[in-house]
């Protein structure tokens, strides 16, 4: 079982902190121009909410939504799948891949 709601809201956690520095990288090279950390709140439906990990703008002004996740739980998945459909903004996965597998992060759209 996974604990949920053991970060308060706003803080970062291992991987999130880790993708916080490589987003901080891409603004400093001028690859995007803004990012923050859980800086939109979607509804989705009555009573229902997604915050994404990340909003990033662009070098370009497109606006991007990234969920930071080491493990995908179908909840989490489906909600931003709900999300993709409603709002107009390019929804994307991170997830970091191990020093084995040569670091960095795999990207999946959705």
């Amino acid at each position: 079982m996974y604990a949920l709601g053991r970060l308060k809201a706003g803080q970062l956690n291992k991987t999130e902190a880790a993708y916080d520095q490589h987003l901080a990288g891409l603004q400093h090279a001028g690859q995007i121009l803004w990012r923050r950390f859980e800086g939109l709140k979607l509804r989705l439906a009555d009573n229902t909410f997604y915050t994404p990990d990340f909003a990033v703008m662009n070098a370009d002004g497109v606006m991007e939504l990234h969920e930071v996740k080491g493990f995908w739980q179908d909840d989490a998945r489906a909600k931003i799948k709900i999300a993709a459909d409603q709002y107009p903004f390019r929804f994307f996965a991170i997830k970091a891949r191990t020093k084995k597998a040569g670091g960095g992060w795999e990207v999946g759209a959705f």
